[in-house]
């Protein structure tokens, strides 16, 4: 049983007040309580509460009666893996877009944690647990481009020790709409967005679960998590220009990081079906059939093409870069015509 006391001034809807006040490590988002509130699994103060629109008010004890957590058992697939490079102690791969990193209920199978448990046996860190054996990083389901994983103890604690210090080195290809640009005036008027010296774009913020959607990362400036961003243009596409190929890097690393803040600019990613929408484009801007490509773009237009740490147990300095996805570089080529 989850119970949750609503704070102060909560919206007035069950569903929305739950949504924010409910624990992130409960990870309950706002469809799967409406779920549980029809379903009669909550209640106050023994009354059963159907109706997610129920007025709620700040002290009420609001009670979750939880089934138990389904556990996922990961288990060896033989998926191919992109490697480039493996020791004893780690392996570096380029992971394709629509692969999930690990199991978890609803993705118990085709994760990366499959095809690993398949390639690698027992020879996996254990330290992410079952769920997560060798995970130090990672990125998400449709995002592709490059993951270090552990192969042993010693490797995971050098290797997350380096990203939690973020010394290890990350940059992202990125397609946004519109383009960042220190002359556009917008942009000075958005809060925690500023240009550094070479037209790099710096966005700056805290990062938090969203109050309303808790499978969402909203930005902040009072609370959650302290974010950097930095991108620069390294193309443009269309005229006047209607989309950018941006180079991103992390000073930080948290979840969604760079869909969230580049969103928050007014640039989202093509594609992004969470903090993005598709854009009507000016007509004639692109060439014959590019707002059509760009629409039917299935995925945010985000891949890790540059990975470089210390390895964690012999130092010596590693490196990697891998070119962009076909579907990625096909849009390109596209825009390019």
């Amino acid at each position: 049983m989850l119970r949750v006391v609503i704070g102060d001034d909560p919206p007035a809807r069950l569903d929305k007040a739950l949504a924010r006040d409910v624990p992130e490590a409960a990870a309950l988002s706002r469809s799967r309580l409406a779920r549980l509130i029809g379903e009669g699994a909550v209640s106050r103060a023994g009354e059963t509460l159907t109706d997610p629109r129920a007025r709620v008010a700040a002290g009420d004890e609001i009670a979750i009666a939880l089934a138990p957590p389904t556990e996922v058992e990961a288990r060896p697939e033989p998926i191919p893996l992109s490697i480039l490079f493996e020791d004893d102690d780690l392996i570096v791969l380029d992971k394709p877009a629509g692969m999930v990193v690990h199991p978890a209920p609803g993705s118990e199978s085709g994760t990366l944690v499959n095809a690993l448990l398949h390639h690698c046996g027992d020879r996996l860190s254990g330290i992410g647990g079952e769920r997560r054996p060798g995970i130090v990083h990672r990125i998400d389901k449709d995002t592709s481009g490059l993951l270090v994983v552990a192969k042993s103890d010693r490797a995971h604690h050098g290797l997350a020790a380096q990203f939690e210090a973020h010394s290890a080195h990350r940059r992202y290809r990125a397609l946004a709409y519109g383009l960042p640009d220190a002359a556009d005036p917008r942009l000075r008027g958005v809060r925690g967005v500023a240009f550094e010296g070479g037209g790099i774009l710096c966005i700056q913020s805290r990062l938090d679960r969203h109050r309303h959607d808790r499978q969402r990362q909203a930005v902040y400036f009072d609370r959650g998590r302290h974010a950097v961003t930095r991108a620069r243009v390294v193309e443009s596409f269309g005229q006047p220009p209607q989309l950018a190929l941006l180079d991103c890097w992390l000073e930080t690393g948290r979840t969604h990081q760079i869909r969230v803040h580049l969103a928050h600019a007014g640039h989202a990613l093509v594609g992004d079906p969470v903090y993005g929408r598709p854009r009507k484009l000016a007509r004639g801007a692109l060439p014959e059939g590019g707002a059509e490509a760009v629409a039917a773009f299935p995925r945010q237009a985000l891949h890790a093409a540059e990975l470089g740490f210390s390895h964690p147990v012999t130092h010596a300095p590693l490196r990697f870069e891998t070119p962009l996805p076909a579907d990625f570089a096909a849009l390109l080529d596209h825009l390019r015509r």
